[in-house]
């Protein structure tokens, strides 16, 4: 078996409600997308890396940034409800057309700015070794186990879950290790994706994100946590005498 040829489709819409232009917004000096776009082409196994934007001026700071812009979003395509799958069908469908076909598929989206190159390669090393449908990057829940949550009705009664923690304060070592999608990594089969109409697919494998390398930007905390974060790998990185 060769090596799988991968897309990278780096999604970022013009529109966001939690941020106003949020892909362009600065994290620690730079705009939120340079870091995807950074971490996609300094990855060894993309065979192409490519920006899916309807937003033009999105789409000049990709090309500054070194990401293919082959063709603008259409706007139906980039509403607050627009799901991801037809997005990434969009621009796998008008590359095919152009005699561009990939063996897989990777979504990269600029609202995770911590993810890695070695994240990318490792992904699609993982992809290969297992023949699995996809690999999705997942995080530790931590401290934010389902097992502890409640429901609390309309007059502010906390109610048990069937799910709950087998007694008040059981401690976090007891409970069985759970896992949230972080969505650094959606690597997907083509035929997964344009034929099962699927980013997830009925078998597949976890990429695995420390806590401190898993951050999704969607609201003010998360971009203030993200310049920390980013920061504070900047530092790690100097101190241990490596470029970052």
């Amino acid at each position: 078996m060769g090596m799988l040829s991968v897309l990278g489709v780096v999604t970022a819409r013009g529109g966001s409600k939690g941020i106003p232009r949020k892909n362009l917004v600065p994290v620690g000096g730079r705009p939120l997308l340079a870091y995807t776009a950074e971490a996609a082409l300094r990855a060894q196994r993309l065979s192409r890396v490519v920006l899916s934007t309807d937003d033009r001026e999105i789409a000049r700071m990709g090309e500054l940034l070194g990401l293919a812009v082959p063709v603008l979003r259409p706007a139906e395509l980039a509403r607050d409800e627009t799901p991801t799958i037809p997005v990434v069908q969009h621009m796998v469908r008008f590359l095919e057309e152009r005699g561009e076909r990939y063996d897989a598929i990777l979504v990269l989206q600029p609202t995770n700015p911590l993810r890695r190159d070695t994240d990318i390669d490792g992904a699609i090393a993982l992809l290969e070794r297992t023949q699995a449908d996809s690999v999705i990057s997942f995080t530790p829940v931590g401290e934010r186990h389902p097992a502890r949550m409640k429901s609390i009705d309309g007059e502010g009664w906390v109610e048990d879950l069937p799910f709950g923690e087998h007694f008040e304060g059981q401690p976090r070592q007891q409970l069985p290790p759970l896992y949230l999608r972080d969505g650094s990594i959606y690597l997907t089969r083509h035929d997964v994706l344009m034929e099962r109409n699927s980013l997830k697919g009925a078998r597949c494998q976890a990429w695995l994100m420390p806590a401190e390398r898993s951050c999704n930007v969607d609201d003010l905390f998360d971009l203030r946590w993200a310049e920390f974060l980013l920061a504070e790998a900047v530092d790690h990185a100097h101190s241990s005498g490596r470029a970052g």
